[in-house]
């Protein structure tokens, strides 16, 4: 996950901005040995079938639906409006974003199709405007090294990189195609891109809140390399319906910046931690911590309010699949009749889903709707978000995975994905199909055009070949429609980063070297 920037000048400096006089090319990134021994394809084309529904309402303060963020959405549906590809002899295009590391995670896209993305490398996290069909650069932004970045290299220990989410993986695009993230110096940044005199592009910093005075920041720098003091890593940024901007860290600091007054709130959750991103309805903002589930509201003052909170079972330890002890979901807020919110717990044997009624004059004894065990005894895990459309989610499982050397040599996860629906009468929840596949860390996506949902997916292979696929499943009944190799070897694990589906019809991948693009062809 992602990383940070430079010390900027006061908010009204504009000039801060790097520029590219013309599209920068990389290389593709490379396959591994091995790719010749594995299908390129499995499968047939699909039928589109659009799903009926109503979309989650559009959130004022960002941009549109399936374009702002890593969920898609303010309520983390991770659906899209617009078709994926549907199997169509798809090509795959890539781009080496690095010499290390690269791997692009969130990708949103600007009013023309261009995409916006952060991009995590060992020397810091780049800011890209990408072309959507390319892949190619047009404008660059670096933001400064994460301390888990520099306590990886000079500790030798590089688990510190893949379990931390601050620095900008969580990030979104707003109303004004503005990229706003929190940087590793405990700064919210809000960047613009714009043309250029000689007809490039550039960003630039449109605003800058500072949060230090709230976060702790005594942290790990090549100039201070053994802090005494706490460092609290800002871990994801949204607004609320009134367009102020939340933000949480890793121990549990839940906090508001009032856009146009600078003014800053915040409380703390003692003793809990927040490694997740969070929703946001009109109703309020949900938080899940490693302790419990919480629904926010802002006080007159911006001060963050608990409207109310439930404890989950958050087991004994951390699974492995899992980046802390307790729930790896980003909160779903979904509902065809009822508001529900809905996340994973962690419970020792097998993992739950959740689901909650989130209205706040539920009585206390109503607000659990169901709590659904899935995936295999003493094997299940998730750190990804569900899907939620109408009143049905999708949920995978992660068990197995923790970075990107645990599935070479051919070893896969023990893999599993299912699709679970509220009762129409919200007396409980089923079970409506299971399937095999093995979706080792990808954030799932679903196309509501065509019915299709996107898995990033590896399964075992003897002879050694570490094999990953786009892979379509139909969401109505969990049947494997087809495949399509991304490519071979550990660049091509996606290590935590989403499927993306871009409004012309591309899958994007973030991989640990770059980003591919699977697209059908026309």
């Amino acid at each position: 996950m992602p990383s940070r920037l430079r010390r900027f000048a006061p908010a009204g400096v504009l000039a801060l901005a790097v520029s590219l006089t013309g599209p920068a090319h990389a290389d593709d990134i490379p396959d591994a040995p091995g790719h010749r021994l594995v299908e390129s394809y499995e499968g047939a084309p699909a039928a589109a079938h659009p799903l009926p529904g109503t979309p989650p309402p559009q959130h004022p303060y960002l941009a549109a639906n399936g374009r702002s963020g890593m969920h898609a959405d303010a309520a983390g549906s991770g659906t899209y409006p617009w078709n994926g590809p549907l199997g169509k002899a798809p090509t795959v295009d890539s781009e080496k974003m690095a010499a290390l590391g690269g791997e692009c995670a969130t990708v949103t896209f600007d009013r023309d199709g261009r995409i916006v993305t952060v991009c995590g490398t060992f020397t810091g996290f780049l800011v890209k405007l990408l072309d959507p069909k390319t892949l190619a650069t047009l404008a660059e932004y670096k933001l400064p090294q994460r301390p888990s970045t520099i306590e990886a290299i000079t500790r030798l220990d590089f688990s510190k990189i893949f379990k931390d989410t601050s620095g900008g993986a969580y990030s979104y695009l707003d109303h004004e195609d503005r990229l706003v993230l929190a940087d590793s110096r405990r700064h919210i940044v809000r960047l613009a891109h714009e043309r250029t005199a000689d007809g490039g592009w550039r960003f630039v910093v449109d605003k800058d809140w500072d949060l230090t005075s709230h976060v702790p920041h005594d942290c790990v720098s090549w100039i201070n390399l053994h802090p005494s003091g706490t460092c609290d890593p800002v871990t994801s940024v949204m607004p609320d319906w009134d367009g102020r901007i939340w933000w949480v860290t890793r121990q549990g600091r839940v906090g508001t910046v009032d856009p146009g007054s600078g003014a800053v709130r915040s409380v703390r959750l003692d003793g809990e931690e927040i490694q997740n991103s969070f929703s946001v309805a009109e109703d309020g903002v949900s938080i899940v911590s490693d302790h419990a589930l919480y629904s926010f509201r802002a006080a007159p003052d911006g001060t963050p309010e608990v409207r109310w909170r439930e404890t989950y079972d958050r087991g004994t330890g951390t699974k492995p699949g899992s980046v802390n002890q307790g729930s790896g979901t980003t909160p779903d807020l979904f509902g065809a009749r009822e508001r529900y919110v809905a996340i994973t717990d962690n419970a020792d044997d097998r993992m739950n889903v959740l689901v909650y009624r989130r209205d706040t004059d539920v009585p206390a004894d109503r607000r659990l709707v169901c709590k659904v065990p899935v995936f295999g005894s003493g094997a299940s895990t998730t750190d990804n978000s569900l899907i939620t459309w109408g009143d049905s989610l999708i949920v995978e499982n992660n068990y197995g995975y923790e970075n990107i050397t645990s599935l070479t040599l051919g070893r896969s996860v023990v893999g599993g994905v299912s699709r679970i629906d509220v009762r129409a009468d919200g007396s409980g929840c089923d079970t409506v199909w299971e399937s095999a596949e093995r979706v080792p860390s990808t954030v799932p996506k679903l196309s509501t055009a065509n019915g299709l949902l996107y898995l990033y997916t590896k399964a075992p292979n003897r002879l050694g070949v570490d094999a990953w696929y786009l892979t379509a499943v139909d969401f109505r009944t969990g049947v494997t429609r087809w495949k399509r190799l991304a490519g071979t070897g550990i660049v091509y694990d996606n290590n935590w980063a989403p499927v993306t589906l871009g409004p012309d019809g591309t899958a994007y991948v973030g991989v640990f070297n770059g980003l591919v693009a699977v697209r059908d062809t026309p």
